[in-house]
């Protein structure tokens, strides 16, 4: 099997925050379909237009070979299948894998002798070739390495990264013989500027993945341990950490909030494998624990600092600055930013959310909460900077405290302020 860019023509399963800058860049150089489910996602696209503000109009002008549909009909032209669906978690923390099983029907309806079907979406080690191969093979009437080949390239995307775009970010590979990982490999090489890493199989290339955001899960729940202990002991976190950091290998982690779609939700993928092979992963669960709590920690210090300053939650008035998982970025999926809020208003407080990122229609469909577009200035008893927005960088202190009335408490969850700007922070 060798790569014949002339015969290539792929289509992308999945056009959120992964596949739709991976199907923009196949459609700068080869004939490209994006499929995905919702209707209203494709039309915004047909008309140039991208909610996740991944892609300019600019970027999706120029990718000239690229068309998007609904219709799983017109991916039948197709002989390259990349899918870049959503793989979050269910009751228990156990991998939900109906968005994987839901797409590799859509393609085993369409998949035709020789064609590659390669997975970008987290899983475990084993899900490619022991949960979407079946599946593949059972509506196709294919069977794999005869039929039809697999691959496993793992996604890096990093929503709102203006820097670190798809093509200058290094691709692992993989596929499910030499050949097709060869394949594989030259495909993605010819549009990631980066080059390539050609794992020697499909599992090696799924655990790379998988133990990216577990590294950096386990890193920030150290440091995220750190601070609550610091902060009992009397000292700032920040201070002690640039302290250490003069150190040549320290790894400069800072505390704070991990939700989102991958490190708040990749590692329960790992554990799952590991659980399934009697294995109980102690560290990793740990972690786990000590972020997931994190939400609650910040809202009680909240409430700590709040009594201190003679003010009772039942009647203050709290103004959260950010609700989006990271800055720069309107995604508000696994936000802990709402289990903030949630906590606060057990107490009683009534709280606001200011998010210039974020869409109302997905702060109600989403979070369940309505946006205050525009805060009212000297109103609040407690502004919690909880993002890290550019907008919220350029008010500087002085524009972040004009929320607050005089000698309201100000929490900093980024660090984003001077020590003696805010009352206390993460």
């Amino acid at each position: 099997m060798s790569f014949d860019p002339e015969n290539l023509r792929i289509g992308v399963i999945g056009l959120g925050y992964v596949g739709l800058p991976l199907a923009v860049e196949f459609g700068r150089v080869y004939p490209t379909v994006g499929f995905d489910i919702n209707e209203a996602r494709v039309s915004e696209l047909v008309a140039g237009k991208d909610s996740t503000l991944e892609a300019s109009a600019e970027e999706l002008a120029a990718a000239t070979e690229l068309s998007y549909t609904s219709d799983p009909q017109d991916l039948a032209a197709c002989n390259f299948y990349v899918v870049t669906v959503p793989t979050p978690i269910g009751d228990g923390n156990r991998p939900l894998l109906t968005p994987l099983r839901d797409a590799s029907r859509t393609i085993g309806a369409v998949l035709k002798q020789g064609d590659i079907v390669v997975y970008e979406s987290t899983v475990y080690p084993g899900a490619t070739e022991e949960y979407c191969v079946p599946i593949l093979e059972k509506v196709s009437g294919l069977k794999l390495n005869e039929g039809f080949f697999v691959g496993y390239s793992p996604e890096r995307i990093n929503p709102g990264d203006k820097e670190h775009r798809l093509p200058s970010i290094l691709k692992v590979t993989s596929g499910s013989t030499p050949e097709v990982a060869d394949y594989v490999d030259d495909v993605y090489r010819s549009i990631i500027t980066a080059g390539t890493h050609k794992a020697s199989s499909i599992k090696v290339a799924e655990a790379a993945k998988v133990i990216e955001n577990t590294q950096r899960d386990v890193n920030i729940a150290l440091v995220n341990e750190l601070a609550m202990i610091f902060e009992r002991v009397g000292i700032d976190t920040e201070e002690v950490l640039e302290a250490a950091g003069t150190k040549w290998n320290f790894l400069p982690f800072r505390p704070g909030l991990v939700g989102g779609h991958c490190i708040g939700i990749d590692p329960y993928y790992l554990t799952y494998k590991a659980q399934q092979l009697g294995y109980n992963p102690e560290m990793i669960l740990a972690g786990r624990r000590i972020n997931d709590n994190m939400s609650e920690y910040v809202a009680q210090r909240i409430i700590k600092l709040m009594l201190a300053n003679g003010q009772q939650p039942l009647t203050a008035r709290v103004l959260v600055l950010g609700l989006a998982f990271k800055e720069n970025c309107p995604d508000v999926r696994n936000t802990k930013v709402v289990d903030i809020v949630s906590e606060l208003k057990s107490y009683g407080t009534s709280v606001d959310v200011h998010d210039p990122w974020v869409s109302a229609e997905d702060a109600r469909a989403v979070c369940g909460m309505s946006l205050q577009e525009q805060p009212e200035k000297g109103s609040y008893d407690v502004v919690v900077l909880a993002v890290a927005h550019q907008q919220f960088r350029d008010m500087g202190a002085d524009g972040i405290k004009s929320y607050g009335k005089d000698g309201a408490v100000i929490y900093d969850v980024k660090y984003l302020l001077p020590p003696d700007a805010s009352s206390g922070r993460l």
